[in-house]
């Protein structure tokens, strides 16, 4: 099973980001495929995720509006658009599958750092 984040960056305030997660091994057509962030001293938290067949998408409540993800069942990736980000999206930023009510397994993570 591999889950490869990437797409992290430093990045102004206001800017955007668009994550990828690459997947391999894995039963990308049945998961649900999540974003998880951990910023530092903080707890891993979810951030969104997309069902099996890609019809319902769930954001945490802070980056309601401004993150959009999507997944391409043709080449098995998953993506997270992050748009108007804040310092405070700064983080270690996992993708991870699971089912629709927990992620089971996640990868190596990208960085993401907004500055002020």
């Amino acid at each position: 099973v591999q889950l490869q984040a990437s797409g992290g960056g430093l990045v102004q305030s206001g800017g955007s980001l668009r994550l990828s997660c690459a997947t391999s091994g894995v039963n990308f057509e049945i998961s649900w495929m999540y974003w998880l962030r951990q910023a530092p001293g903080k707890e891993l938290e979810w951030v969104s995720r997309i069902s099996s067949d890609g019809r319902s998408r769930n954001y945490r409540e802070p980056v309601k509006g401004r993150f959009t993800i999507a997944r391409d069942l043709a080449q098995k990736t998953v993506s997270l658009q992050m748009d108007a980000l804040k310092p405070e999206d700064t983080a270690l930023y996992y993708c991870a599958l699971g089912d629709r009510w927990q992620w089971s397994i996640k990868g190596k993570g990208t960085q993401v750092t907004v500055s002020s």
